[in-house]
């Protein structure tokens, strides 16, 4: 059993029925009984479930106490951020139950579980050295897989989010192909003889998992894990980056359920909606605020702060022209660039907020976008939404024989590649 660092206090089951009671939600869902439950808390650290700290003439080790047990925890009292907690007061505590790769792994009881004790401590959270508190105001521009950063004073930014992760999906997919082997040979009755799973009549089927599918599952969740704590470790980073040039962010509020609808699970690969609780989090406990105003009261990404017109522009144009003189400029960079200095106790933008800050800005922003474009030219692969044509030639994907492409590409002024080899032919 490991100690971890503090958690904010609150209850889950209750605020799920408050909202129910205030017409927030229409029902409370409830864990089942396969699932169980991954967490026990306690109210109070002086009854039920708590946990005791040694004076230190006595040892110094802490113990989760529950009835007549007692857990001993492992400590880590080299380290600054649990040493500072331990020294505050202990509110109550929390037990969370992990899942790990395999029984054998470190820490690991017999059914492949870890238990860690979580701590709800008094006073503000512990800010190491290296993390820096900027007081600069920060306008940000979020989208499914990109964010725009345009500071006050700062540079400008525009990046992928989440641009260090690099998912295995070969691995990945290849562990999801044998799974559907192994549950197809514990359940041959279960598909018809094209192989499709048969229709569930007034008999339900019954699944059967093997000891192999079982172990691949193992490995595919322990896959999955390492990913995600990659990408939240990638946030944090980029969290810290912000809240060192200035720790009041302004940005639109966005439906990220709105998303999923629209682009599928796929926005899960980059997690904007984790990022923004990160963020929001980070901020709070330096005491700075993140501002989310309204996206239909403010319309930045249909704004023009030259002649204050609102236009609907399709999601597919990427730059802001307009015909009073502003412009080509990146979309997603204009609109972090407006939300940098909107009022926040009035999000309706006007041309008044952004005569001085233009001059200095748009060179900031025109700098950004070409930093953009040396990392396209040095090899990074980016999306569309970055307003970055395609280039003049490419090289082919499959190893197939030369051909030469059709003469109606000199249309646009460019003629592909040949195909060539990727290695010679078999004599």
């Amino acid at each position: 059993m490991t100690l971890q660092g503090a958690f904010a206090p609150y209850s889950t089951a209750y605020q799920a029925l408050n909202r129910v009671c205030v017409g927030e939600a229409r029902r409370v869902r409830f864990k089942s009984r396969g699932r169980g439950l991954g967490s026990i808390e306690n109210k109070r650290n002086d009854t039920g479930l708590r946990f005791v700290l040694q004076p230190p003439e006595e040892g110094n080790q802490g113990f989760l106490v529950w009835k007549d047990d007692q857990l001993p925890a492992l400590i880590e009292w080299s380290d600054p951020v649990v040493k500072y907690g331990l020294d505050h007061r202990i509110k109550y505590a929390r037990l969370v139950q992990r899942r790990a790769s395999s029984s054998k792994a470190e820490g690991a009881d017999a059914l492949s579980f870890r238990y860690v004790v979580q701590l709800a401590l008094e006073g503000v959270s512990f800010q190491k050295p290296k993390h820096t508190v900027g007081r600069d105001t920060i306008g940000a521009d979020l989208g499914p897989s990109i964010i725009a950063l345009v500071a006050r004073e700062g540079e400008a930014s525009l990046s992928l989010l989440c641009e260090e992760l690099a998912p295995d999906e070969k691995e990945l997919r290849r562990l999801q192909r044998k799974m559907d082997r192994q549950r197809r040979a514990a359940n041959s009755g279960n598909y018809d003889e094209k192989g499709r799973i048969k229709k569930a009549g007034s008999a339900k089927l019954h699944w059967k998992e093997s000891r192999n599918y079982e172990k691949t599952r193992r490995r595919k969740a322990a896959t999955e894990r390492k990913l995600a704590a990659h990408r939240k470790s990638v946030h944090g980073k980029k969290v810290h980056d912000i809240v060192s040039v200035g720790n009041t962010v302004i940005l639109e509020k966005i439906s990220y359920q709105g998303w999923q609808k629209q682009y599928g699970r796929s926005v899960g690969l980059r997690a904007p909606g984790m990022f923004v609780d990160i963020l929001r989090r980070t901020v709070a406990s330096t005491g700075g605020t993140l501002i989310e105003v309204k996206t239909r009261t403010s319309k930045l990404s249909q704004y023009c702060h030259g002649c204050g017109a609102f236009v609907k522009k399709p999601l597919s144009q990427r730059w802001h022209t307009c015909g009073c003189g502003i412009g080509p400029v990146q979309r997603d960079l204009y609109a972090a660039f407006l939300a940098a200095y909107l009022d926040p106790d009035h999000p309706t933008p006007s041309c008044a907020q952004y005569v001085i800050g233009w001059e200095g800005a748009e060179a900031r922003l025109r700098a950004a976008y070409e930093r953009v474009q040396e990392r396209a030219k040095e090899g990074q692969n980016l999306p569309r939404s970055f307003g970055i044509p395609r280039a003049g030639a490419r090289l082919p994907t499959s190893p197939s024989e030369p051909t030469q492409e059709p003469a109606f590409l000199l249309t646009h002024g460019r003629l592909e590649a040949w195909k060539g080899r990727s290695e010679p032919p078999r004599l």
